[in-house]
């Protein structure tokens, strides 16, 4: 489904009123909060679209049976844990967290207000669930991927750039789940040819990018907690005509060549059906964390052909979303 498609729908819902069921009501009207450490963009927007359309569906409609106090975090760390905070103090019925990040500093904040996460790499890993079957403590919810879908991303920048013999990784060395994609990138990399570089997405990107891209048939691939430098990882990839694989859409969308990733629109979907479920009175604890059941490749063939990249057609046959 197209994200125009979602928004269209999601209004045309609305503007049908109240649910007969839902006007007859009564009761106090339930809190859901909800925290990603991104900004309030349009990719953020189509995602809660389709969690409120979920929960609509379910019976919940917000600023009537409950209410959704929604926190943004800009990729600011101290901003994120003050607005965690906030969340808690209003003591919500449920906390739909988005991130690892964000996960995390709310779960600092509490161990008792259910939580529900989404897009969340390694979530047992990350300590935020004893088990995928059995979470076993305040929250639950569903994982960004599986560590094997790492090996996928310097496999298609091979499909499309034949002569690719060096990949950049940046990554966040200080998480588990950027340790955890990149042992699976260099694992491998021998077996198609390319040696890989590790590169710390806190680091000086501009400086390291300008000397890797130095020597030719390199590319470049953004793994875990690397969306809030996108816009910088695009302009450099695209100022250095490198080609660039990340496991967001959002990069795509904004310029970057490909992505291979899960539906996170689907996992919103999903999050509402976990919330509705917490507020009708089950626990976290009892609600199994879900791994992704699609995945998604988008292409931007304007940028290849910026980069002068072609697109090999089975490559652009397998795509589930191609921007021109």
């Amino acid at each position: 489904m197209r994200r125009r498609d979602l928004i269209k729908g999601v209004l045309s819902f609305a503007a049908m009123g109240p649910l007969p069921a839902l006007a007859q009501q009564r009761g106090r009207v339930r809190l859901i909060g909800a925290l990603t450490g991104i900004s309030d963009e349009s990719d953020s927007k189509v995602r809660y679209a389709a969690f409120r359309q979920e929960l609509q569906r379910l019976g919940w409609v917000d600023g009537q049976n409950v209410r959704i106090e929604a926190r943004f975090g800009e990729g600011n760390a101290a901003r994120i844990r003050k607005q965690a905070t906030e969340l808690v103090a209003l003591s919500p019925d449920v906390i739909l967290a988005t991130g690892g990040q964000a996960t995390e500093l709310v779960l600092q904040a509490t161990r008792t207000v259910p939580v529900v996460f989404a897009i969340v790499p390694d979530p047992v890993g990350s300590g935020f669930a004893e088990s995928l079957a059995e979470p076993g403590g305040n929250a639950t919810g569903f994982a960004q991927f599986e560590y094997s879908l790492s090996a996928k991303w310097p496999e298609l920048l091979k499909e499309i750039a034949p002569n690719l013999k060096r990949v950049a990784v940046i990554w966040d060395p200080s998480i588990t789940a950027g340790i955890g994609q990149f042992a699976v990138i260099q694992s491998v990399a021998p077996s198609i040819g390319i040696d890989v570089r590790p590169i710390s997405v806190h680091g000086d990107l501009e400086r390291i990018i300008a000397g890797f891209a130095r020597v030719p048939n390199g590319g470049t691939s953004a793994a875990a907690a690397t969306v809030a430098r996108r816009e910088l990882i695009t302009e450099l990839a695209a100022r250095y005509k490198l080609p660039v694989v990340a496991p967001f859409k959002i990069f795509v969308i904004g310029g970057g060549l490909m992505s291979y990733g899960a539906d996170f629109v689907e996992q919103y979907r999903r999050a509402g059906g976990y919330v509705d479920r917490i507020l009708r009175g089950e626990k976290p604890a009892d609600l199994p964390v879900q791994v992704p059941n699609k995945y998604e490749l988008a292409i931007n063939l304007k940028t290849a052909k910026t980069l002068g990249f072609m697109v090999p057609p089975m490559l652009l046959a397998r795509a589930d979303e191609v921007i021109e």
